[in-house]
């Protein structure tokens, strides 16, 4: 029986597999923008859109790890385009890289306009936790 790095990551990508795959990852949260989610311009407020995000990491995190996590960094994010008020928002993740400790989730947003059938890509970002034990310190993922 093989146990390296690809394994673990194989098994861990089996673990954090739930609801409905996409070639994008797997479907996380579907939400609604609501207005109380609005910046002062009427758009939503970035941070609410970031803090979807963290929740769709922080799921597939609990799920690979089997326990507490915490999220240490975000990679990269850029947002495309606004997402509007009704806007029907979708969030899917994907493990990327499994540690020791740590693991690094890819999400991906998109957004369909409350009254179209097609969405667009809003944002994406990588999110890095790391495995928390009852004390809040690092442990080991189960590579089981």
């Amino acid at each position: 029986m093989s146990t390296g790095p690809k394994d673990a990551l194989a098994r861990a990508q089996q673990r954090g597999r739930h609801g409905r795959q996409q070639e994008d990852g797997v479907l996380v949260i579907r939400t609604i923008a609501m207005p109380a989610d609005t910046n002062p311009a009427g758009d939503i407020f970035g941070g609410w859109l970031m803090s979807q995000m963290d929740l769709a990491a922080g799921n597939m995190a609990g799920r690979v790890s089997q326990g507490r996590g915490a999220t240490v960094a975000v990679e990269a994010m850029q947002f495309l385009r606004p997402v509007k008020v009704g806007d029907e928002v979708t969030l899917y993740a994907t493990l990327r890289h499994i540690g020791r400790t740590s693991m690094r989730i890819h999400v991906d947003v998109w957004a369909r306009p409350r009254f179209e059938l097609a969405a667009e890509k809003v944002t994406d970002a990588d999110f890095v936790f790391v495995a928390l034990d009852d004390d809040g310190k690092p442990r080991e993922i189960p590579q089981t």
